[in-house]
């Protein structure tokens, strides 16, 4: 993971972390029909499906970059995921604005690891997103150790969804999908045992937000991205420690196509965020992270 490729933070504005590519250009979506209506009533989202060309063109008027991922829930939900693939040729056309990250089954097992090491090695992924809630598993289970060692090796990043989720919300019996799975302390036993993999705790956490900030400044290698969220619902204690102990660990994420980037920065520029801070959560630590500094 050298860095030496990707867009160029010289010329962006934002760098947004946390971007879903929900459809396949060839058809399919990466969630059932009463996820996808649920997740839509919930957010209240109006263009929900963009293609991978139709997500490029949206951020490259924007003069952003975007990491763009599915999540593979495969064998829990039986719904097969948009493929890597697809996501990471859409990078390699688009290389000024989309940043490759893929989603894997933690209960694929050895196909996941194979699949890991595959993305890195031949298309140039950087992370992958894990979705505890709909995958249905916690991420301190050994199950999913066997992936991270590949995650870690390959020096890629591993971002997993933490609080309550709006996938299901609303949903008879929340769809089925159980919060118990996203609270933030599981993924302290794994930044424990993994140390050199990095990770994003995905979104404010709610109703653990403590828990994450106690996770990120404890663990030197844990991010928090602020996706999922207008800004100016942000927990006041968050907001502190994003201009404190976090100013360099937390990163600009919206959730597109669920939450605009225009709703989100229109919100965060109301928020008290020091202006030496402002950059670094926007850009400046996710090039950081993601290596795009190293040019």
């Amino acid at each position: 993971m050298t860095g030496r490729t990707g867009p160029n933070p010289d010329e962006l504005v934002a760098i947004d972390v946390h971007t879903h590519a929900e459809v396949s250009e060839k058809g399919g979506a990466s969630l059932s029909a009463e996820l996808d209506r649920a997740a839509g009533a919930y957010f209240k989202a109006e263009h929900r499906h963009p293609t991978l060309p139709e997500i490029a063109a949206y951020y490259r008027e924007r003069r952003m970059a975007c990491v763009v991922f599915t999540v593979d829930a495969e064998s829990a939900t039986g719904t097969p995921p948009v493929p890597n693939e697809e996501i990471a040729e859409a990078a390699l056309r688009n290389p000024d604005v989309i940043i490759p990250f893929a989603g894997v089954d933690p209960h694929k097992g050895k196909v996941a690891v194979r699949q890991i090491r595959r993305l890195v090695d031949e298309f140039g992924v950087r992370g992958f997103k894990f979705h505890p809630n709909i995958q249905a598993f916690h991420p301190n289970d050994r199950m999913a150790y066997p992936l991270y060692e590949a995650i870690e090796d390959a020096g890629a990043v591993a971002v997993f969804h933490t609080g309550q989720t709006g996938i299901g919300a609303g949903a008879l019996g929340g769809g089925g999908i159980r919060l118990k799975y996203s609270n933030p302390m599981d993924v302290d036993d794994v930044a424990a045992d993994f140390p050199g993999m990095r990770i994003i705790l995905a979104h404010p956490s709610f109703p653990w937000q403590d828990e994450a900030l106690a996770v990120a400044t404890h663990k030197p290698q844990v991010y928090i991205d602020l996706s999922g969220w207008s800004p100016k619902y942000f927990p006041p204690r968050l907001i502190q420690y994003a201009n404190s102990l976090l100013k360099d660990k937390v990163l600009f994420g919206s959730d597109y196509p669920l939450l605009s980037p225009d709703r989100w920065l229109a919100d965060f520029a109301d928020l008290p965020i020091k202006d030496e801070v402002r950059p670094k959560i926007l850009k400046e630590n996710a090039a950081a992270l993601l290596g795009l500094t190293e040019r």
